[in-house]
């Protein structure tokens, strides 16, 4: 089996310039994995709290509720299950719609300037999607059930959608073409609830005001400016255009965003493009990690341009045009494989296989990974 050169150590100087490189053997395609690497806390991570990294990271895109778990953990030092369950139940990592209406793990902390920033255009977006549905809920209705909603979920209990549905149909709201997905989606928006402590192993929700502490609320022009910079400080090198797709802000919004803190940035030419980047970031020490990453990880979906970091002709492998991303293979920076986990008898085994020829993976290092991902399953 072909073993993965292992790059030289790159240093860098901030002479005028962002990058210089002191090894010559590294191309400028291989600096733009290596720094992204770093910055996503994928090679040598600086975190053992989970609500440090998601806040380092600005939000981890969190749909696949068990995959979205593994994304925090493999970023951290100790990749422990059980501490970023504690988390979430403690409300220092939360998850609710975000940003793009999607899910997504947001610090607790940062939940409540966030919506602010971006729940207009994700309640937009909501309201858009349930009526091409077929199904028409009034303001008088999400009044009601944000209402009831407050009631059942009051004195920090935390229930799991099925549990809510049966309360709503008890207290006589229709529940039918999943309507009760329709009113935590609003409420979730209306910053009214998000998540709460798993129960026997599935997501519930909480009152956000019980669930995480208030914080005092930031002005829009400081909210740009911090949302811009945790994702340029974890995500880089990127485009504005990357931003753009990453936060849900229109081009517009990213544009300020960006030059409130120009002075954090230098614009690079790599042999993929010309990319935006962070003055904090820095290049990993050895790259030659190999990671199983889950579905829908940031270092692939957190940008609009993946060919960066694999081959155009293997992106449907990865993600479809229906937008579902399935969990890859990270080989010195690239994505060049897939990965499956199946459940039987208690029993966890897992499958890869390589879609890529030039990113052959030592069987060692890809053993690591395994381990790493078991280990975290039994933490």
């Amino acid at each position: 089996m072909l073993i993965l050169d292992i790059l030289g150590e790159v240093k860098f100087s901030y002479s005028g310039q962002f990058c210089q490189l002191a090894a010559e053997n590294r191309n400028k395609e291989s600096m733009v994995t290596g720094i992204r690497l770093a910055g996503h806390q994928l090679v040598e991570p600086q975190f053992d709290s989970p609500a440090d990294l998601v806040g380092w990271m600005g939000a981890v895109q969190a749909q696949d509720y068990a995959m979205a778990k593994w994304a925090v953990g493999v970023r951290l030092k100790g990749a422990m299950l059980s501490r970023i369950n504690e988390a979430l139940a403690s409300g220092e990592i939360v998850r609710t719609h975000v940003m793009r209406p999607t899910w997504h793990f947001v610090a607790g902390k940062d939940l409540r300037w966030m919506q602010k920033l971006t729940g207009p255009r994700v309640k937009k977006a909501i309201d858009s999607w349930v009526k091409s549905g077929g199904l028409e809920v009034s303001e008088k209705q999400y009044t009601v059930c944000n209402d009831l909603l407050g009631k059942i979920l009051s004195g920090g209990r935390c229930l799991t959608r099925e549990e809510i549905e049966m309360e709503m149909e008890q207290a006589g709201v229709p529940i039918a073409d999943e309507c009760v997905r329709r009113y935590i989606l609003r409420a979730e928006v209306e910053g009214i609830v998000c998540s709460g402590a798993d129960k026997d192993g599935k997501p519930t929700y909480a009152l956000l005001d019980e669930q995480v502490a208030p914080v005092s609320e930031l002005a829009k022009e400081e909210a740009l400016a911090r949302l811009a910079e945790a994702y340029f400080r974890s995500h880089s090198p990127a485009t504005l255009n990357d931003f753009v797709w990453w936060s849900g802000l229109t081009v517009r919004e990213a544009r300020e965003a960006v030059g409130l803190i120009s002075e954090q940035l230098v614009t690079e030419r790599f042999e993929t493009g010309e990319f935006l980047v962070h003055v904090s970031c820095r290049q990993a020490g050895n790259d030659a990690v190999v990671h199983l990453l889950p579905a829908y990880d940031e270092y692939l979906i957190s940008y609009k341009e993946r060919t960066t970091v694999m081959a155009a002709e293997h992106c449907p492998k990865a993600f479809n045009n229906w937008g579902i991303f399935y969990p890859v293979v990270l080989s010195q920076g690239r994505i060049v494989g897939n990965w499956k986990k199946t459940v039987r008898k208690s029993e966890v085994a897992l499958s890869v296989s390589v879609f890529d020829s030039s990113g052959v993976i030592p069987e060692d290092a890809l053993q690591n990974a395994e381990k790493r991902y078991r280990n975290f399953l039994k933490s």
